[in-house]
């Protein structure tokens, strides 16, 4: 027989997004009942630990948490982890879940994030080959590390931030480390060519082998007696071949609009889910946050859906803030940051989502450890980023803020 419960307030998904709207409605005063449902197996937590000290041992889990374990029983916020929303009825306002129980709301978050984009390659059901999305992936890369022994060749699939994360604190723990990727230099489509060879320098520096421009068509392994073939080498498109025991593919994600989809809310060009400038879906009653969010934003100057965490946060707190009762539009300057073991550390603020830079000026010289570096749109400033600590982040928001050009040297 199923059952049929009512809440306030619905979250659906259990990563940053849905805490900080659950955070921001108790801190803000609100009273009434707040449902979270994640098909997570863990309380939320947040995601950038597992290409960076957690990998690499120097954290545990209860560290990623955006609150502690007992906060949710503390704050009475019902949080229902390993469970689905199988359905969604925006007219009726009720979610059906895999428990087969029926949830009434009044107000609903989805902020269901992404899925990791598979490699199209063959061989990809070899052992060994793994992909990088939450903690346990972490845990388990490193047990697989463990297994095969110092010895090990890891091969990183994408010259992007899990790319060129996960290198970094691999070969910090003394593995042998390829990084195999399309584009020319790492971070060339974040920060342009020229910085992208410093951070490839940076890398080689360190012993990371870095191969720009290079196609992977498949992955090859030995066929043991126990059937379970382990990963031995990648194949590109040229035909050469480079050793691997293990694989790190980080090529990218896709939103993940299976619910909303199945809802009926309008879906955008870039694949989530239309919000309009206060972050509220096309059904009234819902609105969206995080990576499936494709929001109108004035900063951007059209619709935009932006995979960064400190993102997703804010637009969960600022749903929550609307809920209380402000009425404003969601113009926060997208802000991003990462770190390569502790080589090198950057933080960059931005409004290029979307659409191309032309051009870049370095602030401070590329032969120093630190300097910063302006994206250009024209003589239009679109996005700022400072290595190492160099520069002036909270200017640059500013001047991306109000749309101008580059200050003057």
């Amino acid at each position: 027989m199923t059952s049929t419960d009512s809440t306030d307030v619905l979250i659906i998904g259990g990563g940053v997004a849905g805490a900080a709207a659950a955070k921001t409605l108790r801190e803000g005063g609100f009273e009434g009942r707040i449902v979270l449902v994640t098909r997570e197996l863990d309380a939320p937590y947040h995601r950038p630990p597992g290409s960076k000290e957690h990998l690499r041992g120097e954290a545990s889990h209860d560290d990623a948490l955006v609150v502690p374990a007992a906060w949710w029983t503390e704050h009475d916020v019902d949080l229902r982890l390993r469970t689905s929303v199988l359905s969604l009825d925006t007219d009726e306002k009720v979610a059906k879940l895999q428990t087969k129980e029926l949830l009434s709301y009044d107000r609903a978050l989805v902020a269901t994030g992404a899925m990791v984009r598979r490699l199209k390659a063959e061989g990809t059901g070899h052992h060994g080959i793994h992909y990088l999305r939450s903690l346990r992936n972490a845990d388990a890369i490193r047990e697989d590390l463990a297994e095969v022994g110092k010895d090990a060749k890891v091969v990183l699939v994408g010259g992007s931030y899990i790319g060129t994360e996960v290198a970094a604190s691999l070969a910090s723990e003394g593995y042998a480390v390829t990084v195999l990727m399309q584009e020319d230099e790492p971070l060339e489509r974040s920060f342009g060519a020229e910085v992208g060879a410093w951070v490839r320098a940076r890398l080689t520096q360190h012993g990371v082998e870095v191969r720009g421009g290079v196609e992977v068509e498949a992955f090859t392994g030995e066929d043991p007696e126990d059937g379970k073939s382990r990963v031995t080498a990648v194949r590109l498109a040229d035909g050469s071949t480079v050793d691997a025991s293990v694989v790190v593919v980080g090529v990218g994600a896709t939103p993940d609009v299976m619910l909303a989809k199945k809802a009926g809310l309008e879906l955008g060009e870039s694949g989530g889910a239309i919000a309009d400038d206060r972050l509220r879906s096309s059904a009234e009653g819902v609105w969206l946050a995080g990576d499936v969010c494709e929001y109108a934003s004035s900063l951007h100057g059209g619709r935009v859906r932006i995979e960064h965490e400190d993102v997703a946060e804010q637009q969960g707190a600022f749903v929550a803030r609307q809920w209380l009762g402000e009425d404003e539009p969601y113009a926060v300057v997208p802000y991003f940051f990462s770190d390569l073991s502790d080589w090198l550390s950057l933080e960059s603020v931005s409004v290029t989502h979307g659409r191309p830079f032309d051009g870049t000026r370095i602030e401070g010289s590329l032969d120093d450890d630190a300097f910063a570096v302006w994206l250009l749109d024209g003589d239009r400033a679109v996005g700022y980023a400072s290595f190492n600590g160099a520069g002036d982040l909270d200017a640059a928001r500013e001047v991306l803020r109000s749309g101008g050009p580059v200050p003057s040297a």
